[in-house]
């Protein structure tokens, strides 16, 4: 039973080796970060940072389990899935289209409280959208389909 124990210590000591590559740009912010393609309110660009970045961006915040496997192979299959689906600093270079069809799918998400997911704010229950970031989130991409509309 206690070479089984050491068997497993050694075999998780020797996976720590193993590290994958870090969703991390160093401060920058792209030319096509969405705040740089629209006009973004204080809170609108607070909340996304807080509550959807460091999945859907490529500059993710890493907490200390982070660096821990096989923790941080799940989280970076996850923040990879995520900004195969929505990348935040990627904005501008999606079609107008397709950015049109992101915001709908924002509103949607929060509005039913599939974003950010559970499993995220469960650690990190800051990112937990309240009833008024909803709100304000989908108030500014009302008013700019708006005026996309124009």
């Amino acid at each position: 039973m206690k070479n089984i124990l050491l068997g497993f210590v050694l075999i998780f000591l020797l996976i720590q080796i193993i590290q994958p590559a870090r969703n991390i740009d160093y401060g920058q912010v792209p030319s096509t970060d969405i705040s740089k393609v629209y006009k973004l309110p204080e809170n609108v660009q607070s909340v996304l940072r807080n509550s959807c970045y460091d999945c859907h961006s490529n500059s993710t915040h890493y907490p200390f389990y982070s660096y821990i496997q096989p923790l941080s192979y799940y989280l970076e299959k996850h923040i990879k899935k995520g900004k195969e689906e929505l990348n935040f600093n990627e904005w501008g270079s999606y079609s107008h289209r397709k950015q049109t069809n992101k915001l709908e799918s924002i509103v949607n998400q929060i509005q039913q409280k599939k974003m950010p997911l559970t499993s995220y704010t469960y650690l990190h229950p800051e990112a937990k959208l309240s009833e008024k970031q909803i709100g304000e989130i989908v108030h500014w991409i009302e008013l700019t389909q708006a005026e996309k509309e124009k």
